[in-house]
């Protein structure tokens, strides 16, 4: 079974958030094949196209991190019904300047985690149309929109109900046969050759 390194993205910059929680889990109930690196977007400034020809080493750093991964996931709260600023900073700074777009061709997954019903759902949709403009190859099946409880979830990623770690173990080996799809048609990530 080949493996494949999975960078990873935590859309909230909260030190108690909870999608960093769900995170942990994503990673504990993962099937072998998968190796995890997180992609910090904490350190970025805000993305201006007035440094296009300038970048600054965090956001080098950044698109270093996306280029020398085979996938990224994204796992993200929401934010007035989108995403939070920090991770669309990110996805800009990654997408920049044109004709260096990081995410092109990438084998990418959208799961996130709220205390409220819904789950992240309109974030999610939010982030798809984003990824779509960017090229990234997105798992669009099974959708995860996870109801956080602490009763369910422990802060080291420990899920204490079966079902819910059973669902989260087949998103994640949805996940890991999505990459292997993408990647058995498509270059591995370090090989693409980015357009817009």
């Amino acid at each position: 079974m080949p493996g494949y390194k999975v960078g990873y993205f935590v859309g909230s910059l909260s030190s108690r958030s909870i999608n960093r929680v769900l995170a942990r889990a994503l990673i504990r109930l993962s099937p072998e094949g998968l190796e995890f690196t997180e992609i910090a977007i904490d350190n970025l400034p805000l993305y201006s196209p007035d440094l296009d020809d300038s970048f600054p080493p965090e956001a080098t750093a950044l698109k270093e991190a996306i280029t020398s991964s085979d996938a990224v996931l994204f796992v993200t709260p929401e934010y007035n019904r989108s995403i939070p600023g920090a991770l669309k900073n990110a996805i800009d700074w990654a997408s920049r300047p044109w004709g260096q777009n990081s995410f092109h061709h990438i084998p990418a997954g959208v799961i996130g985690a709220s205390i409220g019903p819904i789950g992240t759902a309109v974030a999610q949709q939010s982030l798809r149309s984003v990824l779509s403009f960017c090229n990234a190859r997105q798992m669009t099946s099974p959708e995860a929109y996870v109801h956080y409880t602490p009763a369910v979830f422990a802060d080291t990623g420990e899920v204490m109900n079966e079902e819910t770690a059973a669902y989260l173990h087949n998103y994640m080996a949805e996940f890991r046969d999505h990459v292997e799809r993408v990647l058995t048609v498509l270059p591995r990530a370090r090989d693409r050759e980015p357009l817009g």
